[in-house]
């Protein structure tokens, strides 16, 4: 059996999202604690101004990935033209909804620019519920851990590289007190 745990943040900054997510550790023999950025990784390629991440079971996050792959590119091929982060935080909530009596077990986090440049974060649990928040949201095994970091750290209006620093230490810290969370991270810029 593999499972896939982890923990995700994503902050706002007047110019860009950034979404953080512990880097790849395995341990024991029963669990892969895999986090999902390389799941995130691809799709940031495809949307350019937005990014994803899935934290919860592995053989979910990577089914719910592949269909967000195939429901974007039908939006491009339909549109012509890529989708807007609220867009696509839509697309996900009824896709999870759609399977809310046998639901996907995965929480995603959604960060992106929207027009004119507006950030957007938004997190949902397995059935679809969205969580829209303008500070930061967090989802995974440490996010009660995390909620406390972001709340104590997180201030309105930081600049660049003292939101990357905030973000990396409420990480870091957040994800030593949860031994599911796996070790270190990856913040990603978008």
């Amino acid at each position: 059996m593999f499972i896939s745990l982890s923990t995700m943040e994503a902050l706002w900054w007047p110019w860009s999202e950034r979404i953080a997510s512990p880097s790849p550790v395995t341990a024991a023999s029963a669990f892969s604690f895999r986090p999902s950025p390389l799941i995130s990784r691809e799709f940031t390629r495809s949307t350019k101004r937005s990014s994803s991440a899935l934290s919860g079971l592995a053989t979910d996050a990577q089914t719910l990935y592949q269909r967000l792959v195939f429901r974007h590119k039908l939006y491009q091929l339909r549109e012509e033209r890529n989708m807007k982060p609220e867009t696509f935080a839509s697309l996900v909530s009824a896709i999870l909804y759609e399977k809310r009596f046998g639901p996907y077990f995965c929480q995603p986090v959604i960060a992106g620019l929207g027009d004119d440049n507006k950030p957007f974060i938004c997190t949902m649990d397995s059935i679809g519920a969205k969580e829209l928040a303008k500070d930061f949201v967090v989802a995974g095994t440490a996010s009660e851990s995390l909620y406390g970091a972001c709340e104590a750290m997180f201030k309105p209006d930081m600049e660049a590289e003292e939101l990357f620093e905030t973000i990396s230490q409420a990480l870091l810290s957040s994800v030593d007190r949860d031994c599911l969370s796996g070790w270190g991270g990856h913040v990603y810029v978008v």
